[in-house]
């Protein structure tokens, strides 16, 4: 599960900067020795993500001298955030999605989920919980969200979560959640969190159903303030 978990930290972080402008064309990344013991994970994971933003243009690789930044990462993370997007979607729209979507998924998750699901959600709450900055906690808040979506084992579930993560990484989204994001209010989530975890081990589902709800409802208050 680390590995697992690790290799999505990693994939996010360089999505991340490459958006923000952190890193830009031209620009060095990190060693993948330096990748490997910041993200908890072997090299082989840590060129499989590397090879995957290869793949997609954003980065080039040149032996012996490193991994940089492509001319077209900027362009290209671009139009794909809009055909992500399609028509923009704002945090009020992606919030009134998924209380109406994620609380019936329980259901799917107490019937099909195995102890590797749980062991890796209870893993993504770990790492968010030690998370020591807000982008990190909410990259591990967004792997927390797919893993109990991988737990319905229903690929169609899982591919609306995928784009309501990609939704989450809208500036829009971001800025609120910045804003919002108190350290009270982010313990108040990491104990949600570990709470729904243990609900869905359980396999209580009306319990889970329930926790879901009032997470989304406490979310959506702190975001938008009804």
């Amino acid at each position: 599960m680390k590995h697992q978990n690790g290799a999505v930290a990693l994939r996010a972080a360089l999505l991340a900067n490459m958006r923000s402008g952190h890193w830009r064309a031209g620009d060095k990344l990190p060693t993948e020795r330096e990748l490997s013991e910041t993200y908890q994970i072997g090299r082989a994971a840590v060129r499989q993500v590397l090879a995957e933003a290869k793949e997609r243009g954003l980065i080039t690789q040149l032996v012996g001298s490193g991994t940089y930044v492509s001319k077209e990462a900027a362009a290209l993370l671009e139009a794909d955030d809009s055909e992500a997007s399609g028509m923009h979607t704002s945090p009020a729209e992606l919030m009134e999605a998924r209380i109406l979507i994620e609380p019936m998924i329980a259901n799917l998750i107490v019937r099909n989920g195995t102890s590797a699901d749980f062991l890796r959600m209870e893993e993504c709450c770990t790492r968010g919980e030690s998370a020591v900055s807000m982008p990190e906690f909410e990259v591990w808040d967004g792997a927390l969200h797919q893993a109990i979506a991988d737990a319905t084992h229903n690929t169609f579930i899982k591919q609306v979560f995928q784009l309501m993560n990609r939704v989450r990484e809208q500036g829009d989204w971001g800025a609120l959640k910045m804003r919002s994001l108190t350290p009270e209010r982010r313990r108040a989530y990491e104990q949600e969190h570990r709470a729904l975890v243990n609900a869905l081990k359980d396999r209580d589902e009306e319990r889970a159903r329930g926790l879901i709800m009032e997470h989304l409802v406490r979310i959506r208050h702190n975001l938008l303030g009804y």
